[in-house]
């Protein structure tokens, strides 16, 4: 064995996979920079430093998730049997509560602040989080002659039909984000062809009956909104509650995606700035940027902090920058998936490959969002974006990739034997994708 290779086992075995720490921490620089560049519009009203600073702040407390959660071993049994239940059952409820009592970000219900805390929270970032733990459960208690049986395939389908319905007012990105997700922990734990097709199928029907029913919902608001415009009282328009009117933003939002040419062409206005400013943003840096700070249109950008960020990177750190920050997360899901190859139990391969997946596809569908490949939609960049709920959910996800990626390391440790302590029944399935030793990727 080369000095090379004992080092990097090393260290994966005392702190888990150093290339997945490096992605982190390069990931963390961004994050502190860009907040402050992109930050602009926030100065007026809570100073320079002020945003950073939060910003700062919530990166200290993911980083502590991070090293909490990369000592503990995935297959605790407390955080298996206990904690991650729970997490679903918090997930569903705030789901379900931001619906009807939900406060407006962004013009739409999708989060709450804990009373005494201050803290808001969006519950749709937890969904995410909450779905990965619910798939790998399911899958690996699924398992049938290597592959995720029929009972694993509709129980996994009901839990993403479940989240994406409940998230769907958020944007169909999340339900779409939630398929891609699955889809990948699927090809990890076993599943043939004809389940993959028979899944994409089931998939088709879903997102239609969810589009049908969001259409359905639109035209009663709107129905509503204008029987309310002619018979509302003064009484009645005080006591009413205050709801969100979203009705046609999707259908817009596809019909200015499908004519996206003839931005050229167009004046900004409200309802298309966020498109035009990205693009301007996206134009003015070039191939090497203009430099950090030196943004012109963070402060035209709507939401440049957070969903539009992305724009914003490019227009300091250019396309250069912008393509080495999507082979930081593209390479993030190459570890991860050659680290669950390396896993003799299903549940840790699925967990890697999902928090990967989560974490590589958001950022996908934020850059697409911001190039105009996807319509315009709400979609964070993991860790970089402003927003605790996300970044502390990127942290968790984190940690988690490097518990499992340092108990695996240590299978071949003699004095230690995190990977053969007993799981609970039905969860020690072996993992089909695994390679074999003599195969092994050498690192």
């Amino acid at each position: 064995m080369s000095e090379k290779v004992s080092r990097y086992r090393e260290i994966s075995q005392r702190y888990g996979d150093p290339w997945i720490w490096g992605i982190y921490l390069t990931l963390i620089v961004f994050s502190i920079v860009e907040s402050y560049s992109a930050s602009s519009r926030d100065v007026p009203k809570m100073g320079v430093y002020e945003p950073v600073i939060r910003q700062v702040i919530f990166l200290a407390m993911g980083a502590v998730a991070v090293v909490g959660l990369s000592r503990i071993n995935y297959n605790n049994r407390m955080l298996l049997l206990v904690l991650i239940p729970l997490l679903w059952i918090f997930t569903v409820l705030s789901l379900v509560y931001v619906m009807f009592n939900g406060e407006i970000i962004n013009g739409a219900q999708r989060a709450f602040t804990i009373p005494g805390v201050g803290l808001t929270v969006q519950p749709a970032e937890l969904a995410k989080l909450s779905a990965v733990t619910a798939l790998a459960y399911i899958m690996a208690k699924n398992q049938q002659d290597r592959d995720v049986s029929v009972k694993g395939l509709v129980l996994s389908t009901v839990v993403v039909a479940v989240f994406g319905a409940l998230m769907f007012q958020s944007g169909l990105t999340n339900t779409l984000l939630l398929m891609c997700i699955s889809g990948s922990m699927f090809l990890v734990g076993g599943a043939r062809f004809k389940k993959l097709l028979m899944l994409g199928i089931v998939y088709g029907l879903v997102v239609g009956c969810l589009y049908m029913w969001k259409e359905a919902s639109d035209k009663r608001a709107a129905n509503m909104k204008k029987l309310t415009e002619t018979e509302q009282t003064v009484a009645s328009t005080a006591d009413a509650p205050k709801k969100v009117d979203r009705s046609g933003v999707h259908v817009s939002r596809l019909d200015n995606w499908l004519r996206r040419d003839s931005l050229i062409y167009d004046s900004v206005t409200s309802e298309n700035s966020q498109e035009m400013f990205s693009r301007m943003a996206q134009a003015h840096g070039g191939i090497t940027g203009v430099g950090v700070g030196n943004s012109r249109e963070c402060s035209r950008l709507p939401l440049a902090f957070s969903d539009y960020i992305f724009s914003i990177i490019i227009e300091e750190v250019g396309v250069i920058g912008g393509v080495f920050l999507l082979i930081l997360y593209l390479w993030l899901l190459s570890r991860a998936a050659m680290i669950a190859r390396r896993c003799h139990r299903v549940l840790p391969a699925l967990l890697i490959i999902g928090m990967a997946s989560m974490i590589t596809f958001q950022a996908l569908f934020h850059m697409a969002i911001n190039t105009g490949v996807f319509p315009v939609s709400g979609q964070p960049l993991p860790l970089i974006s402003k927003g605790g709920t996300s970044i502390l959910v990127t942290s968790i996800a984190f940690g988690v990739m490097l518990s499992v990626s340092r108990t695996i390391s240590n299978i071949t440790n003699k004095k230690n034997k995190d990977e053969g302590i007993a799981l609970p029944s039905g969860l020690d399935a072996a993992n089909p994708t695994e390679i074999p030793v003599k195969n092994e990727w050498k690192n």
